[in-house]
């Protein structure tokens, strides 16, 4: 066996047995509640975008883009547009080292605001990034996006907007079919579903209507996708359990 297969290995049974270990989960678990009252996502950023995720979803992120290779990635919720330059970025590295020939991303968001937009046009990375403002779920912009997609020879999916169970279902349901077989949809804060009751007052989700009960609700009757429990595993402190969607046929 040599090293890297020996590596992968050990790292696999790791987190395999991270499961089993009540003390290590309850402390993320504690993490995750006490910095979510604290809005530690919003500290970090990627080439100057302010970046609204943790740090280990970031790095997840990368992971999959690195082993998937995607030409097109699309993501709905463009916020500061952090995570826009972080596909970007990944897909000129990908670029560079031969792996893709070009690489696409494709930001959507109802309401682009004027500032963000500008920022994001005048990074280094813009050339690689479109933008459509408008509802996600509305059926023009379906077919809008849609249109764009048949640029893309692989395609990964990270949905990041209004996290309601009905507008995830239908974006899930418009864009799912999307994402090649082998790549993620990539579905966050489904961690909405572990929190207490009315934690967001000022919001529409809550426990029982947000992302992740629409990933179950979705699965029922979809099964081209399954959740790769491996990565929620892996990382112990993640915004998207049960959220990082494989499709395998």
């Amino acid at each position: 066996m040599n090293e890297i297969k020996k590596f992968e290995n050990e790292k696999k049974e790791r987190f395999s047995s991270y499961n089993d270990n009540k003390d290590l989960n309850l402390s993320a678990n504690k993490f995750m509640n006490q910095t979510l009252e604290n809005k530690y996502s919003y500290n970090f950023s990627w080439l100057g975008r302010p970046i609204i995720q943790y740090p280990q979803d970031i790095v997840a992120f990368q992971e999959i883009i690195w082993e998937v290779k995607p030409d097109l990635i699309i993501e709905t919720g463009i916020a500061h547009g952090g995570s826009l330059i972080l596909s970007a970025s990944m897909l000129t590295l990908l670029e560079a080292t031969g792996e893709i020939e070009t690489g696409r991303v494709l930001g959507i968001d109802i309401d682009i605001r004027s500032h963000n937009r500008e920022a994001i046009e005048k990074h280094p990375l813009s050339s690689k990034i479109t933008m459509f403002e408008g509802s996600s779920i509305d059926s023009d912009m379906i077919k809008k996006v849609k249109e764009f997609a048949k640029q893309g020879k692989k395609i990964l999916i990270s949905l990041d907007s209004n996290h309601t169970h009905d507008h995830v279902l239908a974006e899930l349901n418009a864009y799912a079919d999307l994402v090649s077989v082998g790549s993620y949809c990539i579905v966050f804060d489904t961690v909405i579903e572990d929190m207490p009751e009315n934690s967001f007052p000022d919001r529409p989700w809550d426990k029982g209507n947000n992302a992740k009960t629409a990933v179950w609700e979705f699965l029922k009757s979809n099964n081209n996708f399954e959740i790769d429990k491996s990565i929620e595993n892996k990382l112990l402190i993640t915004v998207a359990p049960d959220g990082y969607l494989k499709r395998v046929k």
